[in-house]
């Protein structure tokens, strides 16, 4: 085998080398950013308390629903109560504060995630990594 030939062989393997150890890399650190993904919990009574509850673990297609179960468990956590199950899933009570009703002046409980307002049930509604999950108890729809 000539000298170039072999320098070149030495090369290509060097170059596929290389691009693997790249590879491996990168798939290592977007496994460990999966793993370290956790989303925010924020339920504001509407009365001057707010609660809030950081580094919620989040894995692929967790729903409003579950973070909430994780919150359940954390010192100081949460209770809660919810009708229906999936897209008619709706929530009645955090802790103490229940859902008052339809009319104009009554406190219910309202979704957002991040800044905007919950087009869908929380029990279906994905969350993504990062997100904020804001629950407030207040009279104004989407306010």
């Amino acid at each position: 085998m000539s000298a170039s030939r072999c320098n070149r062989l030495t090369r290509r393997s060097a170059a596929i080398m290389l691009a693997t150890m790249l590879l491996a890399v990168a798939a290592a650190g977007e496994r460990a950013r999966a793993q370290s993904a956790t989303v925010r919990l924020v339920v504001d009574y509407g009365d001057g308390v707010i609660k809030t509850f950081t580094d919620l673990p989040w894995a692929k297609g967790n729903t409003v629903l579950d973070v909430m179960n994780a919150a359940k468990d954390r010192p100081h956590g949460i209770t809660f109560s919810y009708t229906g199950s999936g897209a008619s899933a709706l929530l009645t009570r955090i802790d103490d504060a229940a859902n008052e009703g339809g009319a104009a002046a009554k406190k219910n409980w309202q979704l957002w995630i991040n800044t905007s307002y919950a087009d869908k049930s929380f029990g279906v509604y994905e969350v993504q990594p990062l997100d904020v999950v804001f629950w407030r108890f207040t009279t104004q729809a989407g306010k």
